[in-house]
């Protein structure tokens, strides 16, 4: 429900903020006060696309923030979490709409974008106004109210699950359809780009390490006369660097009797003549296996230049090559068993179709009892308004197609208004007061099953008056036992009924008119409901009245 409204540079509304009831909130005033301005604001909050002409003249912005308790609202909280908000009992939210520039919107004080705003506040508030009656009026809309009346969410549930794997089945089915018209020729070319593979028989990294040994053999020469050279030096030609270095560290060795600190060096440098002598070898060694096989170059190139088109022509590394054959080995096999693969997934679409069928047919089972039960309830919902002899009916009919993901029923809401004309779909009712009170009388049956927090009536009494307004008046009141209920209204019979009463007005200050919004108790509350029942001029007899029809909506609660 929304708990605090605050309203700053709105149009005609300079400063307002509003603490509002969990009940019945009534908002009343002279025609022209500015009332529908505190349901534009609403509509702001629930992520409506606002114009900058709604700022107020000579301000740099408009702002609206709604603090809403979202306490028993499980979906809100569950689309909070999804969105990546902080989740807590209460959900801010907040417009900002400047003279000029970019709106911004911000959820919990966290910045989001309009369309983010819109599905956050999805369940928060319905407006109804005289209108804005095809959220209930659509055919695609009650189904959902009829499943919602009927609590069928799990087999609604249930349903959409058999209808995806029928789905997906029915894809598979067909995907394997179409390869039959060229399975054969396919076969042939999966055959060749396989063998080709098989071939060359790659291994990942293998170009990575051809590259490294063709560069080695591409430097043979320089890499051949550095080794033999390096061998020769060290250890080969005479007075080689391992002899003289041979002989220093024995003449060190023989005069270490005369100065034993030389011993270190000389141990030194007959360890480094053992060094040299084995990286002599190391060097002969390498300089001997580079000319082991001089076409070997030739070979490695001519292998890298195959797996270098191999990767071309497919359009990836030798990792994806591998991949590919794995996934063509793949595909081949399902070819190759494909009328086993046909007559299995044939067999599973004939046994999920059979399974969405019973769950189409088990649906339908239950909104029949649902629809009944349902048409009935409207039924007397409109008795109570006022609506001698109407009845309400829900009617299902069964779609051309098969099931869907939400089985396989189309509903409409027909009503008969007057005895021997027929019934008629609700949508095409052609008084606004009498849709209006329609909506009531289904948001009325609806209160306790429906996920929205607060209904926000505008002009829900238009048309009407004497016992229908009671009448309306009183089902505003049962509705706000379930859900917040924000109605603007001008009649004194619904104004009476309310938990809150609000009183909209319009006053000249320092120039400028400004619209006022102030929540009235006893005396104020007499003085409004007076002038609603006698207009300009108030009487005793009409306080009196307005008093007695205060304390009759009490006693009536």
């Amino acid at each position: 429900m929304l708990a605090h409204l605050r309203v700053r540079d709105l149009v005609l509304i300079e400063n307002l903020d509003l603490d509002l009831s969990n009940g019945f909130n009534a908002m009343t005033g002279e025609t022209g006060a500015g009332k529908s301005l505190v349901v534009t604001a609403l509509d702001l909050l629930l992520g409506r696309r606002a114009r900058t002409d709604l700022v107020r003249k000579g301000s740099k912005e408009a702002t609206i923030e709604g603090l809403f308790d979202v306490t028993d609202e499980p979906e809100v909280h569950s689309r909070l979490e999804d969105a990546g908000f902080s989740v807590d009992d209460e959900l801010l939210v907040r417009r900002v709409i400047p003279a000029q520039g970019r709106h911004r919107c911000y959820v919990n004080g966290k910045l989001a974008s309009l369309g983010v705003l819109s599905s956050l506040a999805e369940g928060l508030a319905s407006i109804m106004g005289q209108h804005e009656h095809h959220s209930l009026t659509e055919p695609s809309n009650q189904l959902d109210m009829l499943d919602g009346f009927g609590g069928h969410s799990r087999q609604i549930e249930e349903m959409a699950s058999a209808y995806l794997r029928l789905h997906e089945t029915e894809k598979e089915y067909h995907a394997l359809r179409d390869k039959e018209h060229d399975r054969a020729g396919k076969l042939d070319y999966i055959d060749f780009q396989i063998e080709e593979i098989d071939s060359l028989a790659p291994s990942a990294g293998e170009l990575d390490e051809l590259d490294r040994e063709i560069s080695l053999l591409v430097h043979q020469g320089v890499l051949l006369d550095t080794a033999r050279r390096g061998a020769h030096e060290l250890y080969e030609t005479d007075g080689s660097i391992f002899e003289r270095i041979g002989a220093l560290a024995n003449a060190l060795d023989d005069v270490t009797r005369y100065d034993e600190s030389l011993t270190q060096d000389a141990k030194q440098l007959s360890e480094a003549a053992v060094l040299i002598e084995d990286a002599a070898r190391s060097l002969s060694r390498y300089g001997q296996a580079l000319e082991a096989d001089p076409n070997r170059l030739e070979q490695l190139q001519d292998r890298r230049e195959a797996l270098r088109k191999l990767t071309m022509k497919h359009r990836t590394d030798l990792a994806g090559v591998l991949a590919l054959r794995d996934s063509l080995a793949s595909e081949k096999d399902t070819l190759s068993r494909y009328e086993d693969s046909l007559a299995k997934v044939r067999q599973l679409v004939d046994d999920h179709l059979k399974e969405s069928k019973e769950r189409a047919g088990a649906l339908t089972s239950s909104r029949q009892k649902a629809a009944s039960k349902m048409s009935r309830a409207v039924s007397r919902e409109l008795g109570d308004l006022s609506f001698d002899n109407a009845t309400f009916e829900v009617t299902l009919t069964r779609t051309d197609k098969g099931p869907t993901s939400s089985g396989w029923d189309r509903v409409e809401f027909l009503v008969t208004l007057n005895p021997g004309e027929g019934a008629h779909p609700l949508r095409a009712v052609a008084s606004g007061g009498e849709l209006s009170r329609m909506m009531l009388a289904l948001k009325r049956v609806l209160a306790g099953v429906g996920p929205v927090g607060t209904y926000v009536f505008d002009e829900v009494d238009a048309g009407i008056g004497g016992a229908v307004a009671n009448a309306v008046g009183r089902k505003l009141a049962e509705v706000a036992k379930h859900h917040q209920v924000i109605c603007i209204t001008h009649l004194p019979q619904i104004s009476a009924m309310a938990d809150a009463h609000f009183k909209v007005s319009k006053i000249e200050k320092e120039g400028r008119t400004t619209t006022m919004v102030d929540r009235i108790e006893s005396k104020d509350r007499v003085e409004e409901i007076a002038r609603m029942l006698g207009g300009e001029v108030v009487t005793p007899k009409i306080r009196a009245a307005a008093k007695e029809l205060i304390g009759s909506a009490i006693k009536g609660k």
